[in-house]
């Protein structure tokens, strides 16, 4: 089985091209090693082989259908199972079997060298506009950013994430002194591709093409080096795959005083929870 960068991180997503999906409903079958188990979500972490018709070999955490048992299912365990594709394109696994569970060991969890209370690295970034901005900018006002690339196809993922942050600025917008209080930035993991003016096109799908929304959420991309900064502080883990980007999640609430407040590392979480947290940010500044 490959070594990938999910062997160090839970959970590890892949953004990947669909391949196959048609107007109904497709079934692949799949053999590989389980990395992690998130029972929370009802998520396998799987490093597979090939899976013809649909995608290469690679890792990548597959949602597990309702009525699946995953509690015998453990990380180490080759599993054969059935990957059941939608029309919509999501996908989950059912019919698991542990071919063999022999290789049970615990999942390596990935450095962070910050914590809840620490300043943000003061990197600077290139945004929408083509002008150089700092994390420092962000000052005097509660920062909530995260990690996404423009050509990530699969609406789990990096779409689902930006989804979610339209979402909170819709909500946002409905108190205007919160909104003046609060900031959105995605920060692009593909600092080759996404260019100020990619970022400009794909965020104002975002904001119902009103180019305005860019004073309260701006898409920004850094350079490489700066890039390794943000990864090292979140522990954020990216690798570029079969020309797409392997990447652990993060987002990140940042204090007005440029201190990391809370840090969710999945896409699990709710426009109401984030809010919620936004709010007492607030309070606790006022």
């Amino acid at each position: 089985m490959r070594s990938t960068l999910a062997l160090h991180a839970l959970p590890i997503l892949l953004c990947v091209f669909l391949l196959g999906c048609g107007s109904s409903v497709k079934h692949y079958m799949l053999a590989g090693q389980v990395i992690s188990k998130v029972p929370e979500t009802h998520t396998l972490v799987v490093d597979h082989q090939e899976v013809p018709g649909f995608m290469p070999a690679m890792t990548m955490p597959y949602p597990v259908a309702a009525e699946e048992d995953i509690s015998k299912v453990e990380p180490g365990d080759y599993i054969r199972a059935r990957i059941v594709v939608k029309p919509d394109q999501s996908y989950a696994l059912d019919k698991i079997q542990v071919t063999d569970s022999s290789h049970r060991g615990p999942v390596v969890q990935p450095a962070k060298s910050l914590f809840p209370g620490e300043q943000v690295p003061d990197v600077a970034l290139l945004n929408q506009d083509g002008k150089t901005v700092r994390l420092s900018d962000f000052r005097g006002k509660t920062l909530l950013l995260t990690f996404i690339y423009t050509r990530c196809p699969l609406p789990n993922f990096c779409l689902r994430i930006s989804s979610q942050f339209a979402a909170l600025n819709r909500e946002l917008a409905k108190d205007p002194q919160s909104h003046a209080r609060t900031e959105l930035l995605s920060i692009s993991i593909d600092p080759i591709y996404d260019t100020p003016s990619v970022l400009h096109k794909y965020g104002l799908a975002y904001l119902n093409e009103d180019p305005k929304g860019f004073e309260h959420w701006q898409f920004a991309v850094p350079s490489p080096e700066n890039l390794r900064k943000l990864a090292d502080a979140f522990g954020l883990l990216y690798e570029e795959e079969n020309n797409q980007i392997s990447h652990s999640m993060s987002t990140v609430l940042v204090d007005s005083d440029g201190r990391m407040v809370q840090e969710w590392t999945t896409n699990e979480w709710t426009t109401v929870e984030v809010l919620a947290a936004i709010r007492k940010v607030e309070h606790a500044s006022t």
